[in-house]
């Protein structure tokens, strides 16, 4: 526990020496706390490369953490301006009193794969079968391939199932060797698992289309506080606009990915496209966030997540999402 307060300090007190030499240059300061193998390091990357921070009037400052638990610190204990997450928790915090908005960021979804050659074919297989889940037993992927299940073939998966929940990178391990039947897991990571011959058998967009969701409504962000960007105007705005710019060059330019490939850990040509693929699959339109689909998708989370997904909330406010 020492350690990790000894990290977070020393985290901390770099990113006052750097806050304080872009005051001297004029420039406010946007800290943000990212998982630091996270796929959104590859955006900041790009924001950074291009300057596209400096021309909209802010100089990103990145933090890298371990695990998400730690960003959320952070930003809670105003060491970090914005963290990465879904409109799930946004929509929750805002339930219990503290005014978080968001930025879409991505719309990139998992999905559930088997093993090349598995006998299982469709949801349907897979009663008594062991199921690995990123994320834990409210993980919106999962509630959302509960809820198909339950629609296709009336199929409890929490009770007929048996799920076994872990660290993404776990599950990724165990799901190639064999140890586990299916394995739901975040999109980087299946991509991966697809790269070295996995097959999907549902992806979480059909889901939520299937469901009579839309799959086009982000589910990522980059959360901030109300009051902070009122008392710094031009720094979400200018987060806003150079995440655009740099979805623009990742969408366009086999050039950029190739330029970002060190940092994909990619290890061979499959994995690489099928990341960068991946990636460019989850961009967002820039008039993606549709309140009625965001509110019918939230009603599907919170009538199988319960309180322990949404707390709270009972819905999703308009002022949520910032689209400026």
């Amino acid at each position: 526990m020492f350690a990790s307060i000894f990290r977070l300090t020393a985290i901390a007190g770099l990113g006052f020496a750097l806050m304080a030499q872009a005051a001297l240059a004029g420039e406010p300061v946007l800290r943000i706390a990212v998982l630091k193998f996270g796929t959104v390091n590859w955006e900041l990357d790009v924001i950074r490369h291009h300057g596209l921070d400096k021309a909209n009037g802010f100089t990103l400052e990145v933090m890298p953490v371990a695990n998400k638990q730690a960003s959320t610190i952070m930003f809670q204990g105003r060491e970090a301006d914005m963290i990465v997450t879904d409109w799930v928790w946004v929509a929750r915090q805002r339930a219990e009193g503290r005014d978080i908005r968001m930025i879409p960021y991505s719309r990139s979804v998992g999905g559930m794969v088997v093993a090349a050659g598995s006998p299982i074919r469709s949801l349907a297989y897979l009663k008594g079968r062991k199921i690995g889940i990123a994320g834990g037993p409210v993980d919106k992927s999962w509630i959302l391939i509960q809820a198909l299940a339950r629609k296709r073939h009336g199929i409890d998966l929490a009770k007929e199932a048996e799920p076994v929940f872990g660290a993404p990178p776990l599950l990724f391990k165990k799901g190639l060797s064999g140890e586990l039947d299916a394995v739901i897991n975040f999109w980087h990571f299946l991509a991966k698992m697809e790269a070295r011959g996995m097959q999907r058998i549902v992806d979480v967009a059909d889901a939520a289309a299937e469901l009579g969701l839309n799959p086009e409504t982000p589910l990522l962000g980059y959360a901030f506080r109300g009051d902070w960007a009122k008392d710094n105007p031009v720094l979400a705005s200018g987060l806003a606009r150079a995440s655009r710019q740099a979805k623009d060059i990742l969408r366009d330019s086999d050039a950029e990915w190739d330029r970002l490939r060190p940092r994909m850990k990619a290890k061979d040509d499959a994995t690489f496209v099928a990341l960068r693929d991946g990636f460019r699959a989850g961009i967002p339109g820039a008039d993606a966030v549709d309140l009625a689909s965001a509110q019918a998708m939230f009603a599907v989370l919170a009538e199988l997540g319960g309180a322990k997904l949404v707390g709270k909330a009972t819905k999703v406010e308009p002022a949520l999402f910032f689209l400026n």
